[in-house]
């Protein structure tokens, strides 16, 4: 019998999380079951007491997650089909619950059949080992892992092929048995993180500084020094709650055209790492919050309550989602404020408020026109359909005339005549803000809107112009 020949009539075990898929199913269907209901955290609590197998089989139960859009590592799924092809037996091992398992094995459509984890038995490490070595014989199967805990599989394999591990656990596993074959990620992992921070989206919190500039104290050391402060700790709490948003909406993510490039989404950085990444930038946020007023604080403390609101349910509510995404850009104002310790002005708040409802319309706007023109009726996650484009247009039209308007009121105020020794010259701001909102709304009809208007504004030069003529008129006033 040839070698080739010997090889192929031995199984080929095959691990999931990590290895065939660049995800953790169990991490992934908790979070899916909390998105559903955050209330479901108390039921797993009392699930794990009958251990971690159960826990797993009762959220299996309750979620459903589609194995289309799973991020398969896509060289080492090809290798697979190809041993199928030859003849050879596959067979699908993992901790994961079986009923989840079983639906993977089902649409790859190469697996002679699964082991896995049960009601009773959480299958990894020795106890995987074992129900494999039961199964085929220690020494007659070839097994294909990831994690350090495989390796007791591994000691009763007769070869193994290592995907996408560390050098170090390669070097462990070469020492044990045989590695007939690896498949590395070369890929560099900082990348992928830092664009999970999404570090674009600070500029969203340059609007901290907004109330300092309104009252004309930039030049005030210490004023300009605590929101300097409060910038960088919303900045690491708007990181975190990007992050949690992300691996809240993994499923809806993976189906959206542009979306489904992002770093969890995609599997280039993993739901662990993410979890972990989350809470680190949270903690490291309120540290830096302990330096600013406890007004502040609550402030802080109020922006990741209603965001992480945002995530779990309001996004999914017609209409309220836009209210929360506005009340999100008008937090940073009112919290620039109590860092800087300066009055809240009513023109400031309502020209806000008008202003960031019509940004959030525009986005919601420019997601249902993708839908649209990909002949979708709903958008995925969203209380939305494709007829409420044209009621989404007015709505957001409206919002942003308003925000002008207020503005003009403001200019025709007294107030305004204590700050400018120019007033007449801020008149050009309105003239300003009303090409910006309707190109920017023009833009977003035409369908050439990115997701997010901030995104696009940072993009274009017209609006980068705007802003620059807009400095100059407040500079010229004052």
């Amino acid at each position: 019998m040839s070698v080739s020949a010997e090889v192929l009539a031995l199984p080929l075990c095959v691990a999931l999380d990590g290895t065939l898929i660049r995800s953790d199913l169990f991490l992934e269907s908790l979070l899916l079951l909390l998105k559903r209901n955050p209330l479901y955290l108390f039921h797993t609590l009392l699930w794990l007491v009958g251990g971690k197998a159960a826990l797993k089989a009762q959220i299996a139960a309750r979620v459903k997650i589609d194995p289309a859009t799973l991020p398969y590592d896509e060289p080492f799924l090809a290798w697979l089909r190809a041993e199928h092809a030859a003849g050879r037996e596959l067979w699908l091992c993992t901790a994961t619950d079986e009923e989840l398992a079983r639906e993977i094995a089902g649409h790859l459509g190469i697996f002679a059949g699964i082991i896995a984890s049960d009601s009773r038995v959480n299958l990894s490490g020795e106890r995987k080992a074992q129900a494999l070595i039961e199964r085929f014989g220690r020494g007659a199967f070839d097994y294909c892992g990831t994690e350090r805990r495989d390796l007791a599989v591994w000691r009763g394999a007769h070869g193994a092929i290592v995907v996408n591990a560390s050098a170090a656990l390669e070097r462990s596993v070469s020492a044990e048995l045989p590695v007939l074959r690896r498949f590395s990620c070369s890929q560099s992992r900082a990348r992928p993180i830092l664009r999970a921070l999404r570090p674009h989206q600070w500029a969203k919190n340059v609007l901290l500084f907004v109330p300092l500039l309104a009252a004309h104290r930039i030049a005030h050391i210490a004023a300009l020094s605590a929101v300097s402060l409060s910038l960088v700790a919303f900045s690491l709490c708007a990181s975190s709650m990007y992050v949690s948003n992300d691996l809240l909406d993994l499923g809806d993510d993976r189906q959206h055209p542009r979306k489904s490039t992002r770093p969890f989404a995609c599997g280039e950085v993993s739901v662990a790492t993410g979890l972990t990444l989350a809470a680190a930038l949270l903690v490291a946020a309120l540290a830096i919050s302990l330096g600013l007023s406890i007004r502040f604080r609550l402030l802080l403390a109020a922006y990741c309550a209603l965001a992480l609101a945002y995530s779990l349910v309001l996004k999914r509510i017609l209409l309220l989602d836009a209210l929360a995404l506005a009340a999100l850009y008008t937090l940073r104002i009112i919290a620039g404020a109590a860092a800087a310790s300066v009055a809240l002005s009513f023109w400031l708040l309502l020209f806000s408020l008008f202003l960031f409802l019509s940004l959030a319309l525009v986005k919601r706007y420019a997601e249902l026109e993708t839908l649209r023109q990909r002949q979708r009726l709903h958008a995925l996650g969203r209380g939305y359909r494709i007829q409420d484009l044209a009621v989404l247009w007015s709505f957001g039209t409206a919002s942003g005339y308003l925000s002008v308007l207020v503005l003009a009121l403001y200019i025709n105020s007294p107030e305004i005549q204590a700050l400018y020794h120019r007033p007449k010259a801020v008149w050009m701001l309105c003239i300003l803000l009303l090409y910006w909102i309707s190109r920017v709304w023009m833009t977003a009809h035409r369908g050439d809107m990115h997701d997010d208007p901030v995104v696009y504004a940072l993009r274009d030069r017209v609006s980068l112009g705007l802003g620059v003529l807009a400095a100059v008129t407040v500079i010229v006033a004052i």
